[in-house]
């Protein structure tokens, strides 16, 4: 398609332009599930990577073969099948954190983000361009689960990375470990992201 955007748009798009959780809004049940620590929210981001890469480059592959009325489904089997992998592979050689994550990897199978990039972009460009919309929308999302993590852990136990960042005398903020933190710090740093948009547009339109 001579109007479709290229691999590199399609990478540097997936990243901040078009960022699945500050932009798009998609992934949100884990964005708010597993953020509440650094440790789970990467190996959450590193899941979803791995499973969005492997099944835009799959879809892109099969793209001529894929009949209309059963694209759905030959994306959720293509994404469930890598799904078990990363679920299988976690719970193989870092099982407490397989614990930690819960139902929260195998719900990747119905995550939005994956099932809307193999429909956007691998069911309709090459394989080159499907893998590079995928990192850079795994990178997006990286960032914004490492961004919510950051400040919910940082200020609800004054560590990172289980690393005491701040002084011992700041009260710990337990509420940001909670679910109602995770709604709170989500809700500040989209009202941020969209001010810095307008921000950026006002610049633009002078």
């Amino acid at each position: 398609m001579a109007d479709s955007p290229t691999a590199f748009e399609r990478f540097v798009q997936g990243i901040l332009p078009e960022n699945p959780v500050y932009r798009q809004l998609l992934g949100l049940c884990p964005t708010l599930a597993v953020t509440n620590g650094m440790k789970p929210a990467l190996t959450m981001a590193c899941s979803v990577g791995f499973v969005l890469l492997c099944a835009n480059i799959v879809i892109s592959l099969i793209r001529n073969l894929l009949k209309p009325h059963l694209r759905i489904v030959i994306f959720t089997l293509t994404i469930a099948t890598f799904v078990t992998i990363a679920d299988r592979f976690l719970a193989a050689y870092f099982f407490q954190m397989s614990k930690t994550l819960g139902p929260y990897i195998p719900l990747i199978i119905v995550n939005c983000i994956i099932i809307c990039r193999c429909e956007v972009c691998a069911s309709k460009q090459g394989v080159v361009t499907a893998a590079s919309d995928a990192i850079g929308q795994a990178i997006g999302f990286g960032l914004a689960l490492s961004s919510i993590a950051a400040v919910r852990e940082i200020l609800g136990t004054g560590m990172l990375f289980g690393i005491r960042v701040l002084p011992t005398a700041w009260p710990d903020w337990v509420i940001m470990v909670l679910p109602p933190g995770a709604f709170i710090t989500l809700g500040l740093l989209l009202g941020f992201v969209n001010w810095i948009g307008i921000i950026r547009s006002k610049g633009s339109a002078k």
